[in-house]
């Protein structure tokens, strides 16, 4: 005869399966059985993560994965820039030229001249016939033709007030005496 060996009992998961998850009708397990599977779980995936980290930098070097790694050259970036040129001096040529004055005319007297002053004919002024506009404000033009520059009553050969425009005639020697009066200007 014959004896077989009777076959051990299959494993009693309880209510929670085979990885302790529990059915949905069954009792949970308690909080330290669910620590120690997060525990090993958590290590057990750091270790996967380290573990293809250290097989890639293997990898990537040499192309082998044996896990050395030679230091080798390394790509560079260069930037370059390109300079303004810097513009040519620029010359300058100066010639000196000496130029010759223009002939003037001798300054000889004004032929017009202001309403207010006193003017020697000749000298100061052109002798000729003037005009002016007339007073420069209400109180009237007042003009005087003298022999001298004295003042006095006796040395006045004319005079006027004008309230208007007027003319006069002055000859050389005389004293041309102007008030109040717009500008004068030879007209002959």
């Amino acid at each position: 005869m014959t004896f077989q060996q009777p076959s051990p009992p299959p494993p009693d998961h309880g209510a929670h399966g085979p990885f302790g998850l529990g059915t949905p009708n069954g009792p949970a397990r308690t909080a330290d059985h669910r620590k120690t599977w997060l525990k090993y779980g958590a290590v057990a995936f750091i270790s996967l993560f380290v573990g293809v980290g250290i097989g890639a930098t293997g990898s990537a070097d040499t192309g082998k994965g044996t896990g050395e790694t030679k230091a080798g050259p390394r790509p560079t970036s260069t930037v370059t820039e390109t300079a303004e040129p810097e513009p040519a001096p620029t010359v300058t040529e100066t010639e000196t030229v000496t130029a010759k004055p223009k002939k003037t005319k001798k300054p000889g007297p004004a032929t017009s001249f202001s309403g207010e002053g006193e003017y020697l004919v000749g000298e100061d002024i052109k002798a000729g016939t003037y005009k002016t506009a007339g007073p420069e404000d209400e109180w009237g033009c007042y003009w005087e033709r003298a022999k001298d520059a004295s003042g006095e009553f006796d040395s006045i050969i004319a005079n006027n007030n004008l309230n208007g425009p007027g003319r006069v005639t002055l000859n050389n020697g005389e004293y041309f005496k102007t008030n109040r009066c717009q500008e004068w200007t030879r007209v002959g």
